[in-house]
């Protein structure tokens, strides 16, 4: 089956000195290495842990593996960056000393945990501000020449659910990734990915309104990312937890897909890569 080139304009990614190709979706596969990441399943403290998900990511489909040291759920209590250090740089190396293959992005908003990770090894960072809460990050970005994920947020995650108020959402994180966008292009910072940032600063409707209205951000001509794996927006709508979430997240991803998703950040890698088959397969895309 010939694959459709033309769901993102930017057609590749520099992830590690190779130019991989967009032609069809590619997976995140979420690895926490934090004691509190709001879904307990995810929260993974132990090396042997750390490396067991990682080989089970990789073997059912994940195109990167996205190390988070720093858990960013609404509330949740700040460390330093001794701790988030401690906490994702042996985890980095140790993934990459196992193998060697594999893609790994930082999830930080901190430009010396970024640093430090990209030189044990990752290729990309994740980075829930956008920029915002570090100043040193996007010139990090540019001498590093890693992709980043640019990612909308207000506040902090101390303060982010104060936030959530928009006279229209699009518009306003529109305007956002434009601004950012501009700063990191001075920079010559070429391998971007942008996120809306679905419960950051969003409530439930705003979330879904994000979500139906994806294909907006497409004017930006980059790929999207979209992660609502097991949020609240699915758990809180159903009324159930996000032990309980995997149906809802396929659904959503479903979605994501259909108005334009280039990257899905998810806990549960098979049934996100067989969403993935199942959409591209019906659309004769990839």
């Amino acid at each position: 089956m010939t694959k459709n080139r033309s769901f993102s304009t930017k057609r590749t990614l520099n992830l590690g000195g190779k130019l991989i190709e967009l032609t069809s979706p590619l997976i995140m596969g979420i690895l926490n290495v934090t004691p509190d990441s709001f879904f307990r399943g995810s929260r993974l403290t132990h090396r042997k842990d750390q490396l067991k998900r990682a080989a089970t990511m990789i073997l059912e489909g994940a195109d990167l593996l996205d190390i988070g040291g720093y858990s960013t759920r609404p509330g949740a209590e700040d460390i330093p960056v001794e701790e988030e250090l401690d906490r994702v740089v042996p985890a980095v190396e140790a993934i990459v000393r196992e193998f060697p293959d594999c893609r790994i992005s930082v999830d930080t908003f901190r430009a010396e945990v970024a640093s430090q990770a990209c030189q044990a090894g990752a290729v990309m960072v994740n980075d829930v501000s956008g920029g915002t809460l570090d100043d040193y990050m996007f010139p990090t970005i540019a001498r590093l020449g890693v992709s980043y994920v640019l990612m909308h947020m207000k506040g902090n995650p101390r303060t982010m659910n104060n936030l959530a108020k928009y006279e229209n959402p699009e518009m306003e994180i529109l305007d956002f990734f434009q601004q950012q966008l501009h700063k990191l292009r001075e920079l010559k910072v070429k391998d971007v990915i942008i996120d809306p940032g679905f419960g950051f600063a969003k409530t439930i409707q705003q979330n879904f309104q994000l979500l139906n209205q994806l294909h907006y951000f497409k004017i930006l001509e980059l790929p999207i990312l979209a992660g609502v794996s097991r949020k609240s927006m699915i758990w809180k709508t159903l009324g159930t937890d996000a032990a309980h979430a995997l149906n809802g997240t396929t659904v959503l991803n479903t979605i994501a897909l259909l108005n334009g998703a280039s990257v899905l950040r998810v806990h549960d890698v098979k049934e996100a890569v067989e969403t993935c088959k199942l959409v591209g397969t019906t659309q004769g895309k990839w």
